[in-house]
């Protein structure tokens, strides 16, 4: 995947369709380095944005607060948005639907445009594909207004739509570090105070995604059960969220499954918090001893790993060059990440597609730069 063919596809299709689109909006996938399952405790994380991008080709044809909402995508699919029905559609096209629907709440008009969408980022695989088609059209969408929001505006609206339309209780960090990545940067997110930090990953570091070819769907009754489970310990110990919370506290937690739960919260946010120094260090090999222990707490602790999921880390690790490597975003299935050092990179590649053997999967496996967020204006 090349960063830029999602965005050259959606205009050749518009153009193809109907005539010249008016705005391009494009919004970046996101893999999380270190710090999953933190930012709904008010935590930290140090997700970067992947030089995949899901762009959105947007024209105005029809009244502004009224008008049907035309979509054609190709690895989506067709939809109209009328707002009499739009209960009905599919679950992709939830997202969209709770754009339209939170930004007239705000007072602004979202209705009657036509788009193409176009994407680069696997969907389903934990790359944060939905949270960057909340971002591109919400930025569309402003544009069309002349409104420009900043990147925690945008992040906020694109969690409210996960959160009341959609209904997965999600953090803020996908649709944030979409919204506000700096390129060549990793970004230090404090889920309190909603800062975003830019951290340079050392030249001498490489990204590889790793995509195991398994697949879940992720608003479920599992990943809120976490939540819930979180919000229970901080109640026990009479914190607003588990960031204020020590491992002493840990011991005041009577359920054992919160507690392990907890203990996944505060050892994960103090691992991200360190981690970051490592890289300023130029320590990459305590920053991959860190991933390997964010695995295996998020295995152990918060069980929201999966089978693919720990054969391809378990791969991973014994591969030339490994630092480091654990799942990445919400679980269950999807993808890894693994930090490697850039002298060995396409030696890592290779041993990994040939090791990886899960159920008959074959993995994907991509050398990512931490890359822009996202960006919007007229086509070229």
């Amino acid at each position: 995947m090349v960063q830029g063919t999602a965005i050259r596809r959606a205009i050749d299709t518009f153009r193809g369709l109907w005539d010249e689109p008016d705005v391009l909006s494009r919004a970046p996938g996101r893999v999380n380095l270190i710090g999953d399952h933190t930012d709904y405790s008010d935590g930290f994380a140090l997700p970067m944005a992947l030089p995949f991008d899901t762009a959105i080709a947007f024209a105005t044809t029809g009244d502004t607060g009224t008008g049907v909402v035309r979509i054609h995508s190709v690895g989506f699919g067709e939809l109209e948005i009328t707002g009499s029905d739009d209960d009905d559609v599919p679950g992709w096209a939830r997202h969209l639907v709770g754009v339209v629907e939170l930004l007239e709440a705000d007072g602004i008009a979202a209705r009657g445009w036509s788009a193409t969408i176009e994407t680069d980022i696997p969907t389903g695989a934990g790359l944060s594909s939905s949270a960057a088609l909340e971002v591109a059209a919400i930025n569309a969408l402003l544009h069309r207004a002349g409104l420009d929001w900043s990147p925690i505006e945008v992040a906020r609206l694109g969690q409210r739509v996960e959160n009341e339309v959609v209904g997965l209780q999600s953090g803020i960090m996908d649709q944030y570090i979409s919204a506000g990545a700096v390129e060549g940067h990793a970004g230090l997110m404090d889920c309190r105070t909603l800062s975003l930090t830019p951290t340079p990953i050392p030249s001498d570091a490489a990204i590889v995604v790793m995509d195991t070819d398994t697949r879940r769907v992720l608003a479920d009754v599992a990943y809120d059960d976490r939540r819930s489970s979180c919000e229970r310990a901080a109640r026990r110990l009479g914190l607003d969220a588990l960031r204020d919370a020590t491992f002493a506290d840990l011991a005041r937690i009577t359920d054992e499954t919160d507690r392990r739960r907890a203990r996944h919260v505060v050892t994960e946010n103090e691992r991200v918090l360190v981690a970051v120094e490592r890289f300023a260090a130029g320590d990459l090999a305590g920053a991959g001893t860190l991933m390997n222990l964010s695995h295996d707490s998020l295995r152990d602790d918060f069980e929201v790993s999966g089978p693919g999921l720990d054969v391809i880390v378990d791969v991973a690790r014994d591969a030339p060059g490994c630092l480091g490597a654990r799942m990445t975003g919400g679980g269950f299935a999807g993808c890894a990440v693994a930090l490697v050092g850039c002298d060995d990179v396409e030696a890592f590649t290779v041993d990994v597609l040939d090791r990886y053997d899960f159920d008959g999967h074959t993995a994907r496996l991509w050398v990512c730069e931490p890359s822009a967020g996202a960006s919007v204006g007229r086509p070229e």
